[in-house]
């Protein structure tokens, strides 16, 4: 199984557009210790040829034209892509579906409450239902994951709710002091391609290592965890926004309740941070953030990565 990561940064980018913050600078004046990143989506392919795209940010087709494994080999129309999975209907996570419009035959999984946002949204009609089979996941269900033809493309996820929160845009039109957030609203996933190994975790979105989750990780050969702030308060000290991580669904890395004491006792063999905002300073390969991920044994995620299973 191969796993390629198209895309390391939350949403915005690294740099992000609008961003002068100081981290964003050293990126564009082409500081090597801030490399820029795309907005998070990883790609998996049980033989090298037919690929599963997890979660279509809206760099999704630069990063298709930055992979040659993505390229069209065969005829005039052509993709290895046979079907994307989303984990939650986060505007980095499905913008890029509207790239993959072109009458292209795939599937589209998404656990039901996503696949009723896009449902709702008619933008999304542009991805024509004689192309594309959208399919529900059905949580703590294995499921087999097959092109829009109904062809096996090797790979079984098993999508399980993890703490979350409903997409912003969706917030209006929720209620209540949790937005109206239910299950299946974030999801995580395990992903494995059966006699090929014990698979791996793919949580780019999550707001808390609780019980449940902690105890489903435990000595996992991988695991891509969300890496969105350092800092809880992070964004608000840097003047970038007025939102806490936890206000926007994301487990901070440091802290108590954090991510990097959270998984200590876990056994975790190989953890990567994914998903990770402009503003966190482990982007910086000098920085003490970085210094201390790496030395409590994590990795941060970079575009192009290649890992074989």
């Amino acid at each position: 199984m191969k796993v390629l990561v198209l895309g390391a940064a939350a949403g915005g980018g690294f740099p992000q557009w609008n961003c002068n913050s100081a981290l964003c600078r050293r990126v564009r004046a082409g500081d090597p210790a801030a490399k820029p990143r795309s907005q998070s989506s990883i790609a998996v392919s049980a033989d090298g040829r037919g690929w599963v795209v997890f979660n279509a940010s809206p760099d999704l087709r630069q990063q298709f034209n930055d992979n040659p494994p993505l390229h069209p080999k065969e005829g005039l129309r052509h993709t290895p892509l046979g079907a994307v999975v989303l984990t939650n209907a986060d505007v980095d996570h499905v913008a890029g579906l509207l790239t993959l419009r072109e009458r292209q035959a795939f599937a589209l999984y998404a656990s039901g409450r996503v696949q009723d946002a896009l449902a709702a949204n008619p933008i999304f009609n542009v991805l024509h239902p004689d192309f594309v089979a959208r399919r529900a996941l059905e949580l703590d269900e294995a499921t087999p994951i097959r092109n829009g033809g109904d062809d096996d493309l090797g790979l079984t996820v098993t999508p399980f709710a993890v703490p979350g929160k409903v997409a912003l845009y969706l917030e209006d039109q929720a209620a209540g002091p949790d937005f109206g957030t239910r299950e299946g609203d974030t999801i995580g996933l395990r992903i494995e391609a059966p006699g090929q190994g014990s698979g791996f975790y793919y949580i780019p979105g999550c707001a808390a290592v609780d019980g449940p989750l902690a105890q489903r990780l435990q000595g996992a050969p991988l695991v891509f965890f969300d890496g969105t702030l350092y800092r809880d308060d992070e964004m608000i000290e840097a003047g970038l926004g007025s939102k806490t991580g936890a206000r926007m669904g994301h487990v901070s890395i440091s802290g108590p309740e954090g991510s990097l004491a959270a998984f200590e006792g876990l056994g975790v063999r190989r953890r990567i941070y994914i998903h990770i905002n402009n503003s966190n300073p482990v982007l910086l390969e000098d920085s003490e953030a970085r210094r201390a991920v790496e030395a409590a044994g994590w990795e941060v995620a970079y575009d192009g990565q290649e890992i074989e299973l």
